[in-house]
């Protein structure tokens, strides 16, 4: 039936079909898998040939008939689509399937302005002839099918309207790598490109999307992280929405702390005018973030932080919820409430809760992040003061309120202002935190603006990237990878642009970095401990010890070559503090484990000669990064063995890294008992982690009563979090099996972005 089916090839020629050779890409794609059979992807792509169909057509059937058999019986169906998805990438981007030499490449590139047209003047002929011995193309067929579409759609250099790719992955890791570190002395830098190339094509590094999709082109904006402070004025809310546009076209997740914008009715010019509150403005904000879609990448994102004791805050709260109508809604931006011990200990207490307007009391929200006992001594005296406008709740309403629409949107996160203050890199002397990041795992320093070219003001950026635990076979890999990940990291710092001078000064002054992991539940999985009975505090407190340890260690090699920081004075670690001398000591009730390294001697190291970073840690969730490297997402466990995501190409299906040797060790999220075993890896984590941790928390109505999650129970692990000493929660997830959850559930109404992201459910006091 086949003998009358004509082609038509990549050159617009026509021919007869050719089955045999689609039979020896078949099993090529199929070398060395297990589980896999050519003649099933035959079966299914050959009932979709027609006469006339294009060898593009027939390539793409047979990818896609590949990636529908990946099932948890048949795991290795996810590298044989992805290989063929290699293949048809290689014949789109060079029209065969070897790619071109690396020099030839690169000019070719240059000359259509894909790539930073100094990378020439960079490195001679010879040199790239060197690089090119280094890149190993056969790495390709390492990626899973969801990591090449990944890869794909977001990462390498293409044409975003016409879809031409221009690029394969291994040329993306090596010039990453020569872009990093061209400023190396020549006699050194090949040494480091060839061991940054080695590690990110193996996947040992992850890096985040800005380094991904931007090192090597003409746009130099690598921070994933930005964080902009806005005060309570006109110029400043204008200066701060510039900043937005600038960064979300830049492919950032931003940050806003917009604590200090008056509430509503507050008198504006001694009572000329009435003020219009937080919510026009926070729409202004969420228009500047929807303005741009990052060239194609990934959307516009942005958190919006304030303190649970402003006096909107009741309205604030229910800003993402789906009831209301769009005048009092700002639904397409994230929220973070900020609380201290202060607020936690009117809730236990039973006590109420003042509300104040931050234009009214300046002093007391400086001395929220700066100063608890000041802040606590000037609370008690506004409280009393007749003058000062104010409102009285209790506190368990508020906090019931601030966990339902948590519980019922997923997306009203926590920052604990106090913990990202006294367990700190930074001095609250010189540089308090007053905000967090987009994704809650970054605390640094910031300072509003009076207008775009303030010279005063602060823009916090931070650069990411993470190391890949799955991949490391024993702890002390950890040592090597972490001195390329700083090197490769700070290198950034000074090869980017910056479009807003408060952000140069920021990043180049601190150097903050933010490394963390990915693939932590492949590594507890195959160390054989879980996330929920204690097994695996002691390889947790041992790995992040070493982590932290390292990273530091690297840093201060580095400032004993090119200096520290400017601004390291205004770090704790300037004073020889470390984060294991500020940790919360209830850590030690759950993990008594004793460090393994030996800090006294790195701190002395650190205080002779600095840090050339201000940060360094910072644990952040991998979505995307880590099907890159088909790993688990970031310190999360796997919803199931097999993840689905959706794409422009249609369901993408991973399996869990090793899963015919280990499915039995992975623990899954859902058959998790409760957040408590979690949440002391976190808090144990975290004693070693300088900046946060992006932490989600988890809940399965079907295990409570009346498939209810008691408010009880929301404020409890609430409580549980905080005494840890964690900083900041991110998601709260909750199990969305059917309607029975109808009276919270909100998410109807989301859009698709958010609907991936989001939980509902139901909750009671």
């Amino acid at each position: 039936m086949f003998k009358k089916i004509f082609v038509i090839k990549r050159n617009k020629k026509k021919e007869l079909i050719n089955l045999d050779k689609i039979h020896k890409v078949l099993q090529w794609a199929s070398r060395g898998l297990e589980n896999v059979s050519v003649s099933q992807v035959e079966l299914k792509s050959r009932i979709q040939f027609y006469n006339g169909i294009s060898t593009i057509n027939i390539h793409e059937t047979i990818i896609k008939a590949a990636a529908d058999l990946i099932s948890q019986d048949s795991p290795d169906y996810q590298y044989m689509a992805a290989r063929l998805s290699i293949f048809h990438l290689r014949k789109k981007a060079y029209n065969q399937f070897v790619p071109p030499k690396l020099y030839e490449h690169v000019k070719k590139m240059v000359l259509l302005k894909k790539y930073d047209e100094n990378l020439l003047k960079y490195y001679s002929e010879k040199e790239f002839i060197v690089m090119n011995s280094f890149i190993d193309h056969w790495r390709d067929m390492n990626f899973s099918y969801a990591g090449v579409k990944q890869l794909e759609g977001k990462y390498l250099v293409q044409n975003k309207t016409t879809g031409k790719i221009y690029e394969t992955a291994q040329f993306l890791y090596i010039l990453i790598s020569a872009c990093l570190f061209y400023k190396y002395p020549k006699n050194k830098r090949m040494k480091f490109i060839k061991k940054f190339y080695d590690a990110v094509s193996t996947f040992k590094i992850s890096l985040p999307t800005p380094i991904m999709s931007g090192v090597r082109t003409p746009t130099k904006q690598f921070s994933s992280c930005v964080l902009i402070e806005c005060a309570d004025n006109l110029n400043s809310i204008n200066a701060t929405t510039n900043s937005i546009v600038k960064y979300v076209s830049q492919r950032a997740g931003i940050g806003i702390n917009a604590g200090q914008i008056r509430a509503l009715g507050s008198p504006i010019r001694n009572g000329e005018a009435f003020h219009t509150g937080c919510i026009p403005f926070y729409k202004l904000f969420q228009s500047a973030v929807k303005s741009c879609s990052q060239g194609g990448v990934r959307g516009g994102a942005a958190t919006i932080f304030y303190p649970i004791w402003h006096l909107e805050i009741e309205s604030l709260l229910v800003l993402k919820n789906n009831r209301g109508v769009e005048n009092n809604r700002v639904r397409h931006v994230d929220y973070a409430v900020q609380i201290n011990k202060f607020m936690y200990q009117r809730l236990i207490k039973g006590e109420m809760i003042t509300l104040f307007s931050p234009s009214d009391t300046k002093k007391l929200y400086n001395y929220f992040f700066s100063d608890q006992k000041k802040f606590e001594k000037l609370y008690l005296k506004y409280e009393k003061k007749k003058t000062i406008r104010k409102k009285t709740i209790k506190s368990l309403e508020l906090f019931s309120l601030l966990m339902q629409e948590r519980t019922s949107t997923g997306r009203i996160y926590i920052q604990n202002v106090d913990h990202c203050n006294t367990h700190s890199p930074f001095n609250p002397k010189y540089a308090p935190i007053r905000q967090s990041n987009l994704c809650l795992e970054i605390t640094l320093p910031t300072t509003s603006l009076n207008d775009i070219n303030d010279k005063n003001g602060e823009i916090a950026l931070c650069t990411l990237s993470a190391i890949n635990l799955g991949t490391i076979s024993h702890i002390k890999e950890i040592k090597n990878l972490s001195e390329l990940i700083v090197r490769a990291l700070d290198s950034i710092l000074d090869y980017q642009d910056y479009p807003i001078l408060a952000a140069k000064k920021s990043s180049t002054k601190r150097r903050s970095l933010g490394i963390g992991v990915t693939n932590f539940a492949y590594y507890l999985a195959k160390n054989n401990v879980k996330y929920s009975d204690g097994s695996a505090k002691k390889i947790t407190h041992n790995t992040f010890e070493y982590i932290q340890y390292y990273l530091l260690r690297a840093s201060c090699k580095l400032a004993k070559e090119f200096g520290a920081c400017d601004l390291f004075y205004q770090t704790n670690y300037h004073k020889g503090i470390l984060p294991i001398d500020s940790y919360k000591k209830e850590i030690d009730e759950i993990c008594n484990e004793p460090l393994q390294l030996d800090w006294n001697k790195l701190r002395k190291k650190i205080k002779k000669y600095g840090l050339r970073n201000s940060t360094l840690t910072a644990i952040m969730p991998s979505e995307t990064s880590s099907q890159i490297s088909n790993s688990t997402n970031g310190i999360e466990p796997p919803r199931g063995f097999i993840s689905i995501k959706s794409s422009k190409d249609g369901i993408l299906k991973q399996v869990v890294p090793d899963y015919t040797n280990l499915k039995s060790k992975y623990e899954l999220l859902w058959n998790i008992p409760n957040n408590i075993g979690y949440l002391h890896l976190v808090g144990i984590m975290q004693k070693f982690v300088d900046q946060s941790i992006s932490v989600n928390t988890n809940y399965d109505p079907k295990k409570f009563k009346n498939n209810k999650i008691p408010m009880k129970k929301l404020i409890k692990d609430l409580l549980t979090a905080y005494k840890l000493g964690i900083k900041t929660l991110y998601y709260q997830n909750t199990r969305d099996g059917s309607n029975e959850f109808s009276e919270f559930n909100y998410n109807n109404n989301l859009s698709s972005e958010e609907e991936n992201n989001c939980s509902s459910g139901s909750c009671y006091i």
